[in-house]
């Protein structure tokens, strides 16, 4: 049992876009009444919400917190902008299942080391979130790690056994609750799946209502139609339905190749983050895969034998220079985010043009020296050539199949500013100004996401439902964070329930850790507005 708390005085958001006067209570976990003017228990806990609005908690759809959302740090950033429930396994990577080996190594500089993983399992993996943080948290089976259970570096085509023993993990990890399959396709070893073979796997995932989540084939801005495309075989082949991750790219293009796919019987969901710049592991972005695996000296092998650095830097200038995302001028559209190289830490927060002048060296030399040095654990943020404006980007906002998702990273000094700020973002550069209601950013940071992830009686204000709930300032929730000063707490959310526990009280976490690894629940919200 849990003290009941008692929302005084403020709003909810209606489907009219509005905000309508109720109190709110719950007792234990759930919502008890919503109602003009409750009558205030006398044993409850009051938050006063005077001229504030009560909303279901966010969940960030694309979250590379889970590792680290036992830091309090993570926990403030995330609470601070209404998020209660997180979705990891992204991008193909993650602990479980396996001994975390693979993921420690890859994604270290993207999702940092669980600290209390054991290496057994999705079960085990969820587990270790009941009751030890103040979020919840889900996961995606991530098909990246499965591979590399099942075949280690081997780069070929999987054959009829080891294709059977990554289905077998893909329907263990189902059944231990993950709400999805997860896959990566520009990442090692993700890029060496087949279509087929990845329809497979999300068959299993399917078979229960499980997800397709995928980092597309190199199927972002101008070429986001080919990544598509895949996926629209994959769904036809495997069943299921599918969530593009981190869907940026050309508004039209991207809205077309949404209309496609639709039209050819798979209609899908994706999520976004509203930054017009994106993040990614140095090693993806400039080497080709057989120097990018991770745990290997093969970049540093490759670099000493004689005429290999002059190899290497044309393999690398055939990447960047073909990339219509950065453009000739690449190394300026680069800036060093994470550099664990104590030698090269400093140069983090520069681009890589900036490094390599303050070092009197070739930006391709200097990113290769930072890479060895750094046993490839390298993150960047790039921009584009031609950002999105938030008009622009409101008309893919308004998608039916579009939710939050944040992509954010929360590992080195200097992150992309999306990690503290995109979900505060949506409220204020967005609902507030009129680009979105006020009920379209309640449909799609909260309830669309709880509803396609399978989480349960969330996403909603009502009775009977999951007091997981934000205090919402209309007028003064902002993000702050920014891309010169990218770990500023966003403002304007200052109490946050998770589970009808506060966990969030005048802006400062209250040290309780109701939060969950959340199993997959499947529940229909009677108000989803999706087309997928």
């Amino acid at each position: 049992m849990t003290t009941p708390v008692f929302l005084v005085g403020g709003s909810i958001v209606g489907d009219d876009g509005g905000f309508h006067r109720r109190d709110v209570l719950t007792v234990d976990d759930r919502v008890a009444e919503v109602g003009d003017r409750l009558r205030v228990p006398a044993d409850a806990e009051v938050v006063d919400c005077t001229d504030r609005v009560v909303m279901p908690g966010f969940v960030d759809a694309h979250s590379h917190a889970g590792s680290l959302v036992f830091d309090e740090r993570v926990q403030l950033a995330l609470l601070r902008q209404g998020v209660t429930t997180i979705v990891t396994g992204q991008d193909g990577v993650g602990p479980a299942p396996g001994d975390g080996s693979y993921a420690a190594r890859y994604f270290a500089a993207i999702d940092g080391p669980h600290p209390t993983y054991r290496g057994d399992g999705i079960a085990g993996l969820l587990a270790t979130y009941d009751g030890m943080t103040p979020l919840n948290v889900a996961t995606l089976v991530p098909a990246g790690t499965v591979r590399h259970e099942v075949m280690g570096d081997d780069d070929g085509p999987a054959d009829d056994e080891q294709l059977d023993a990554m289905r077998a993990l893909v329907r263990q990890g189902t059944a231990d609750g993950a709400v999805g399959l997860a896959t990566g396709l520009d990442y090692v070893p993700g890029l060496h799946a087949s279509t087929e073979e990845i329809a497979a796997l999300a068959a299993e995932s399917a078979a229960v209502g499980g997800r397709y989540v995928t980092h597309m084939r190199g199927g972002y801005e101008s070429n986001v139609a080919a990544g598509i495309d895949e996926i629209v075989r994959i769904c036809r082949v495997g069943g299921g339905s599918a969530h593009v991750s981190h869907l940026h790219a050309p508004v039209g293009l991207a809205l077309d190749a949404l209309d496609r796919a639709a039209a050819a019987g798979a209609p899908l969901s994706f999520d976004s983050y509203p930054y017009s710049r994106g993040c990614t592991i140095l090693s993806m972005l400039l080497l080709p895969a057989e120097l990018a695996r991770p745990g290997t000296d093969d970049l540093a092998r490759a670099l000493a034998v004689d005429g290999g650095r002059a190899r290497v830097r044309g393999a690398v200038l055939d990447r960047v220079l073909g990339r219509a995302d950065l453009g000739t001028d690449w190394a300026e559209q680069i800036t060093l985010s994470h550099v664990p190289a104590a030698e090269f830490h400093a140069l983090q927060g520069r681009t890589l043009a900036e490094a390599a002048a303050a070092t009197g060296t070739d930006p391709v030399d200097l990113a290769l020296d930072v890479l060895v040095d750094s046993g490839l654990q390298v993150t960047v943020v790039m921009r584009v050539p031609r950002p999105r404006t938030p008009t622009e980007l409101a008309e893919l906002y308004r998608h039916g199949g579009h939710t939050g998702g944040s992509d954010g990273i929360f590992v080195g000094t200097h992150p992309h500013p999306r990690a503290y700020g995109t979900f505060a973002r949506y409220l204020g550069e967005y609902a507030r100004t009129g680009l979105l209601s006020w009920w379209e950013v309640q449909q799609h940071l909260s309830t669309l996401p709880a509803d396609l992830f399978q989480l349960g009686h969330r996403g909603a204000v009502a009775p009977g439902w999951t007091a997981d709930l934000v205090v919402v300032d209309p007028e003064r929730v902002a993000a702050r964070s920014t891309y010169a000063e990218p770990m500023l707490l966003a403002e304007g959310i200052d109490d946050v329930l998770v589970a009808g526990v506060p966990v969030l009280r005048d802006g400062v976490l209250t040290g309780a850790t109701p939060g969950a690894g959340l199993r997959r629940t499947p529940f229909r919200h009677p108000d989803r507005t999706s087309g997928s």
